[in-house]
């Protein structure tokens, strides 16, 4: 396992800029927003998909201090019920993929996406519930009219550019949130989708990332490490399924935290030991987004710990064996 920044915390520095702090933490693999939410501050796709020439620039800048590139991430909503906005996120997916050929990487982050809840919708329509029947109906449009065959389109246009693995983020709100959700389109569309794995968005829907990882065995194309922290109390209260602003950290049920400040290390190690037992060797990415610290201490005290807990070098071979 390498460990891994997703840059998008720096985005108001210059790329060269976060690779020498990156450098002096230690870090070996930065992940690139390359527009969506993540923006395009250290990857411009559009730009690094017409010119090869830029491209190895950028790969020269990354090797020259020691790094790799682990994914490229471009998380957005390509199924949304506004054309405007679903044509621009595709087009973004099929620079990012031609950017990724340039650079010789095989990863791509998203999300899934959400339809709304018809032809005719305005908004993206998130079914959390199986009863009353509208719901099932809202998901059987969802999925079989629009969001497998978007993605059958999508993995052919991948693939002609390189592309091995689309790492969809099971991220609530998003059609894929959980371990079924990402099996069920993998099954319909192919080993190309996969899970980037991030334990942050299922600790609050009450999925042990272990237990989840096992299940998706093969099928964890990249991974993201950030903690949750989830307030009992308000939990009690409220429940789960919080719309409380993510700055209202006092009064929300769950917050994103940086590493250790939502569980500690026997769960980490647990978590990086059943990656290991599942065959996934790749990035662990750090992705900051913890509102009590700031951007330098947040990721400094996740460099610390992870160090600590991910396993570095491939097992040696036991006397036994």
């Amino acid at each position: 396992m390498k460990l891994g920044v997703m840059t998008v915390l720096y985005s108001k520095k210059a790329l060269e800029e976060t690779l020498v702090h990156l450098k002096s933490l230690g870090v070996q693999m930065v992940e690139l927003g390359a527009g969506g939410y993540p923006g395009d501050a250290h990857l411009k796709a559009k730009e690094i998909a017409a010119d090869k020439g830029k491209a190895d620039e950028l790969l020269a800048l990354v090797k020259k201090y020691e790094m790799g590139i682990s994914a490229i991430s471009i998380h957005n909503n390509p199924v949304h019920p506004d054309k405007t906005i679903a044509d621009a996120a595709h087009e973004n997916f099929i620079d990012a993929c031609k950017a990724a050929q340039n650079l010789g990487v095989d990863t791509i982050i998203t999300f899934s996406g959400c339809p709304g809840d018809c032809a005719t919708a305005k908004y993206p329509n998130w079914v959390t519930c199986a009863w009353p029947d509208d719901y099932p109906k809202i998901l059987d449009y969802q999925w079989n009219e629009v969001l497998i065959p978007y993605w059958k389109k999508a993995t052919e246009i991948a693939k002609s550019y390189g592309v091995a693995k689309i790492a969809l983020e099971m991220h609530p709100g998003f059609a894929v949130y959980n371990t079924s959700s990402l099996l069920r389109l993998r099954e319909a569309v192919g080993d190309i989708i996969g899970a980037n794995f991030d334990p942050s968005h299922l600790y609050w829907q009450g999925i042990k990332p272990s237990e989840s990882l096992k299940a998706l065995k093969g099928a964890v194309h990249h991974f993201h490490a950030k903690d949750t922290y989830i307030d009992e109390a308000n939990v009690k209260v409220n429940g789960v399924l919080d719309n409380t602003a993510y700055g209202d950290v006092l009064n929300r049920s769950w917050s994103f935290r940086t590493i250790g400040y939502g569980h500690d290390f026997a769960e980490w190690k647990e978590m990086i030991s059943t990656l290991r037992l599942i065959g996934y060797d790749g990035a662990i990415s750090i992705e900051h987004e913890d509102s009590l610290m700031s951007q330098d201490e947040g990721l400094a005290k996740a460099v610390k710990f992870l160090n600590d807990v991910l396993i570095f070098e491939k097992p040696a071979e036991m006397w036994w064996a």
